[in-house]
Order: structure tokens, then sequence, then C-alpha cells
């Protein structure tokens, strides 16, 4: 059995000063990574169909990936965050970092991908259309564990932990949807709301990193 997440009582003093990340920082990154999530989500599906069709395997193949990514990346932070050693904040500004590189040429890869699978097998399109979108939700679903064990470690409250972040982040993903679907995509077209979407994420992982390193300056300075 898994060893419970450390709390403040249970951290040195260096490492606790730097678990304490400020809510005002997090909890707005964290809605800024849900928007970002459902922008690509619609532009990839939206390709995806355009490339290989709106077929009924097409659609199950990319939401299925999608699942399954979150779910599969969710389990890897989760088993990341029982090091106790570690600074979370910065895995989840290399995670938002990673999405958001991929996101950046996700266009015009699965541009190509589609290109070269021109008359390919329903079994070969679905295999590419799931690999295309299962490395992005990986990193994805490891984000909310991260957070998750960041936050207990720093309240030691495990309820608030989840309640607030899966709040703030559903939220985002509900702006995200509603911006792509009502504006975003119709005014930038699908490069430019990808375009858009990796720069959220590019943003969110500097905020996140600068605000780790002014803090454990300060808790250096501190002690």
């Amino acid at each position: 059995m898994p060893a419970p997440p450390a709390t403040p009582a249970s951290l040195p003093a260096s490492l606790t000063a730097a678990a304490s990340f400020p809510r005002a920082v997090l909890f707005p990154v964290f809605v800024i990574s849900g928007i970002s999530a459902l922008i690509y989500q619609m532009v990839w599906q939206r390709m995806l169909l355009m490339i290989y069709g709106s077929n009924s395997e097409s659609v199950a193949m990319v939401v299925a990936a999608f699942l399954m990514g979150l779910g599969i990346g969710s389990l890897l932070g989760g088993w990341i965050s029982q090091n106790e050693k570690l600074p979370l904040v910065l895995f989840f500004s290399a995670a938002e970092l990673g999405v958001g590189v991929y996101g950046l040429f996700s266009v015009a890869l699965f541009q190509w991908v589609g290109s070269i699978t021109v008359g390919a097998g329903s079994l070969m399109t679905g295999a590419l259309s799931f690999a295309l979108v299962f490395l992005p939700t990986l990193l994805m679903g490891s984000t909310l564990p991260l957070l998750v064990a960041q936050q207990v470690r720093a309240t030691g409250d495990v309820g608030d932990s989840v309640s607030w972040l899966y709040f703030v982040n559903t939220l985002g993903a509900a702006v995200g949807a509603f911006l792509a679907a009502m504006w975003l995509l119709r005014v930038t077209g699908l490069s430019g709301a990808v375009q858009v979407a990796a720069a959220l994420n590019v943003l969110v992982s500097l905020l996140v990193l600068v605000t780790w390193m002014l803090r454990r300056r300060a808790a250096r300075a501190a002690s």
C-alpha cells in the first residue's frame, strides 16, 4: 500500500516553505490549463474527423484515447507524487510545457500523418488517431494528482485540495469549450486555436516556474 502524502508536519522546514504554493497563483493557472485542454480536444477531434471521416469508429477512437490518456496520466501523476522529495509543481510546469510544445506542432503533425495514411484501413487509422491524442492527454491527466499532492503537502487537507482543484479545472474546461465553439474556432480557425491553447500552456508553465523559484529563494533566505 503506498504511503500517504506528506503533510507539513512531516516535511522539513525548507520543503514545507517550497510546498506552500499560493492559491492565488495555483487556482488561476489550473483554470487556464482547463481552458487549453478543451480547446485542444475540440480542435484535434475536428482535425481527425476531417482526415479520417466522421464515422462512428473515428469518433469512438478519439474519445477513447482522451479518456485513457487522462486516466493513465492520473495514475502517473499519483505515482510521481509519492516521492516526498520531488517538487511537484515543477513536474506540473513540465507537463504543461510538454502539452504546449506538442500542441504547437499538432496541426502540422496531424496533417502529415493523414497524408501518409491515405487509403489505409480502419485499424491503421484508428491506431494512429489513438496515438496522436494519447501522449498529450497523458500529460494532461497527470496534472490534477500532482497539484492535489502539492496542496496536501502544504495544508494537510485532502478533501479541500481535491474539491477546489477539480472545481477550478472543470470550470476552465467549461469556459474553454464555450469559447472554442462560440468564438475562437470561427475567428482563428483550427491552427490559430491551437496556437492560443499552446500559448496558454506555456504561460501556465512559466508562471508556476517563476513563482516556485521566487518562493524557493525566499525560503532559503529565511533559513
